[in-house]
């Protein structure tokens, strides 16, 4: 059986995890702001709370990505997945005990209250951080089963899958969210669809094995004569070095791993903005937020499955690269205008450029090194964007407070210098392929 052709039959269980992952989190995402203002918190307090799982996933991703290289993914998968599971009921437990207020001053603008259950859900989100490399290991996974000529449409499949659960997932948070349970409901379907991603990953995710190198051991024909040694031996080992600096000096790793970073630093200016300016400014129910999460959701799945198909056989992915970000740009630029109609474009925009964009960027990366160092350059490039999400999260919630909806501007401003940077892409391209 071919790589190609077994690659499909591998394709569908890691499609099916990513589904489900992003469900559970997409059925509580509308509510995470009403919850964190709830508790006493504020813009920054819900920047902050981004910035945990950012900050813990940071540390837990490349340890996680460099563990799968060495001992399969789908044993990684599984640790990321229970983790997820834990951190869910931590984060119910936060929801149902009483609500005792600390108050804590940081001058007249930045004055909140701590709670116990608020410390709680941060807890929760420390914990699904630092076992959070369920995508850079899914990824590296992805990369092992697909033969090279089809790895943008898989990754384009991926980041459809991951969008269908954003679709449902906002739906059922209106459905459940409006019983007398309100959020806690929610979070209960959230911890049951977690613990049935582990199932799958269980009993449906066939494990990919790592490859390693047996080299000839090199000895001069003097040692022989000298040693007892009278035969070639062979060396049984890796072909790969997992340190952060080894993986750096990989061809072309450097600029993936600083587009990676700004990349991931301009979508974090709006998740941060967005939630806070629309249910905040614009006075947007949840039902209206889950709403606006299916819609985008939906066009993504469109743009990922059927059109990037369509165009990928037409336009190289560092094309696809240059142009969605451009897109990106559009669309965030139009979330700064207070009209449901403008917004609503911006989505069109933000969908477009977010669908070619970003399974084209991460096919691109899935050339770099070989299937022993994959990994390890998928858990890195998720701490780069980590990191760039700790700092998007938190100055973004802090610039919020002074620039308002005009952060969107910072952020469509960043995105058309990606796209300028991303230029360099097309000759590294050529070379990869």
């Amino acid at each position: 059986m071919t790589k190609k052709s077994s690659s499909q039959l591998l394709l569908f269980p890691i499609l099916l995890v990513n589904f489900i992952g992003t469900l559970g989190f997409s059925i509580v995402l509308p509510f995470l702001v009403v919850i964190v203002l709830r508790l006493g918190g504020n813009a920054v307090v819900y920047g902050l709370l981004g910035a945990t799982y950012s900050f813990f996933q940071l540390i837990g991703a490349p340890i996680l990505g460099a563990w799968s290289d060495r001992y399969g993914r789908r044993k990684i998968l599984l640790v990321s997945e229970g983790g997820t599971f834990v951190a869910w009921i931590i984060f119910l437990v936060g929801l149902i005990i009483p609500n005792k207020f600390f108050n804590i001053h940081l001058g007249a603008a930045y004055h909140y209250a701590l709670s116990i259950p608020l410390i709680l859900i941060f807890l929760a989100r420390a914990v699904d951080g630092i076992t959070g490399g369920n995508i850079s290991v899914a990824n590296a996974y992805l990369a092992d089963i697909s033969a090279k000529d089809e790895r943008k449409q898989n990754f384009g499949k991926m980041s459809a899958a991951s969008n269908l659960g954003l679709i449902f997932g906002p739906l059922l948070a209106g459905l459940l969210g409006a019983t007398r349970w309100g959020s806690i409901l929610p979070v209960i379907a959230t911890i049951f669809i977690s613990l049935l991603a582990v199932v799958v990953i269980y009993f449906r995710l066939h494990d990919v094995h790592v490859k390693t190198e047996i080299k000839p051991l090199e000895i001069k024909p003097s040692a022989k004569f000298l040693s007892q040694q009278c035969k070639d031996c062979t060396d049984l080992k890796s072909n790969s070095n997992h340190s952060f600096f080894s993986i750096l000096k990989l061809p072309h790793v450097m600029l993936f791993m600083a587009l990676y970073f700004l990349i991931f630093l301009g979508f974090n200016f709006f998740y941060v903005a967005f939630p806070v300016y629309t249910a905040g400014k614009l006075h947007w129910s949840v039902l209206q937020l889950g709403i606006f999460f299916a819609v985008l959701s939906g066009l993504l799945v469109i743009v990922q499955g059927p059109l990037l198909t369509f165009v990928a056989k037409k336009y190289s992915g560092s094309v696809l690269v240059i142009a969605g970000g451009i897109l990106l740009a559009i669309g965030f630029f139009l979330f700064r205008y207070n009209s449901i109609p403008i917004i609503y474009t911006g989505i069109f925009f933000f969908a477009l450029g977010n669908g070619l964009m970003w399974p084209s960027f991460i096919g691109l990366m899935s050339y770099l090194g070989n299937e022993n160092t994959q990994g390890a350059i998928q858990g890195f490039a998720s701490s780069a964007g980590s990191m760039a999400s700790i700092i998007g999260l938190i100055t973004g919630a802090l610039l919020y407070h002074t620039m308002q909806e005009n952060v969107f501007l910072l952020a469509s401003a960043l995105l058309l210098v990606i796209s300028i940077i991303s230029f360099k892409l097309i000759n590294i391209e050529k070379e990869m392929t």
